[in-house]
């Protein structure tokens, strides 16, 4: 649920001097996060998503919060549009992202999902041009069909079907529901952009808990699910290990300690090194939906995959390139 915070504007993330084992780091804690459908899945039947992504927020919020209270002083320098930002990039990042993740782990083929989400740099690059006007290498614009037309394949199980029905090829609502996803997290990253240039990264972590707390405590506020009865239901109550354990691994294992080894990797190493190592995401994500919970792809598909990596990967380097000459 962190993957989308983007730390590069965030002076105490600057990379004095590399360290070999920086990018190690930075792909350790991608793995780490690619290990939430090992828990999210088995949650899925235990639980609605709202209210999954509600328990992974009080659960992050209690570890978190030491941090939180040892930063506090901070607040009262916060400005409005560093409090804005934070608000869209915990409700749409944080909050509503990581709910449209987990219905689509829920409703699609996991492998898949955990694949297609590799389009968020397109987005966030995007959303870099129209409010911070970044610069656009005109080959982004090549990359980014490349890796779109990657995606449509990677989202299919019979292309050639495509014009009879998209049924019949294969779309279903998990797709969907990973767009989604992949649109509010890349959001999320620009507006985290946004947090970095008026907060220390440590700070601006555990707000976005917060807010995403709050968020979700509306959330099911409003959708009435703020009970007893929604919040531990019959299925969780029948196997509360199970609920309890997967809860913990979620918040913990793919949560908040991913996000101090991520961002201790990403001081020690430069960014267009990183993000090759960020690719150890999906690679775990695969290994665990595909190994262990069978949600295997067709030929085309691993092809479509490949290709989608590789350019979302070309992506990062070129526009890395333009900030670097900028």
């Amino acid at each position: 649920m962190f993957r989308n915070i983007d730390p590069a504007n965030d002076e105490i993330m600057r990379v004095n001097k590399p360290a070999s084992y920086g990018p190690w780091l930075v792909g350790l804690g991608a793995a780490l996060w690619g290990t939430e459908s090992a828990w999210r899945i088995p949650l899925n039947n235990l639980f609605d998503a709202r209210v999954i992504v509600f328990w992974e927020h009080v659960l992050i919020f209690i570890g978190f919060l030491p941090l939180f209270l040892s930063e506090a002083r901070q607040l009262p320098k916060i400005t409005g549009r560093s409090w804005a930002f934070l608000s869209f990039s915990g409700f749409a990042g944080s909050a509503v992202g990581t709910i449209f993740f987990t219905l689509a782990l829920k409703e699609g083929n996991p492998t898949v999902v955990n694949v297609i989400l590799n389009i968020q740099p397109i987005i966030s690059t995007l959303g870099g041009f129209l409010l911070f006007a970044d610069r656009l290498t005109p080959r982004f614009f090549l990359y980014a069909a490349i890796a779109v037309g990657a995606g449509i394949f990677l989202s299919v199980e019979h292309p050639e079907l495509i014009g009879v029905s998209l049924a019949q090829a294969g779309l279903n609502r998990g797709t969907g529901y990973a767009l989604i996803c992949s649109a509010f997290w890349g959001l999320s990253t620009v507006a985290g952009r946004g947090v970095m240039l008026g907060m220390p990264l440590r700070l601006a972590s555990s707000l976005r808990i917060v807010v995403g707390l709050i968020c979700m405590t509306l959330i099911l506020l409003v959708d009435g699910r703020l009970n007893s009865g929604a919040l531990w239901p019959a299925a969780a109550q029948s196997h509360p290990a199970t609920a309890i354990i997967a809860l913990l691994l979620l918040a913990s294992i793919s949560g908040g300690i991913p996000l101090l080894i991520y961002f201790e990797g990403l001081r020690l190493t430069r960014a267009s090194t990183a993000g090759y190592f960020e690719m150890m995401q999906t690679l775990a994500a695969v290994c665990i939906t595909w190994g262990f919970f069978h949600a295997a792809l067709h030929p085309h598909q691993v092809i479509a995959g490949i290709v989608l990596m590789a350019a979302v990967a070309m992506i990062q380097r070129v526009q890395q390139t333009v900030g670097e000459t900028q």
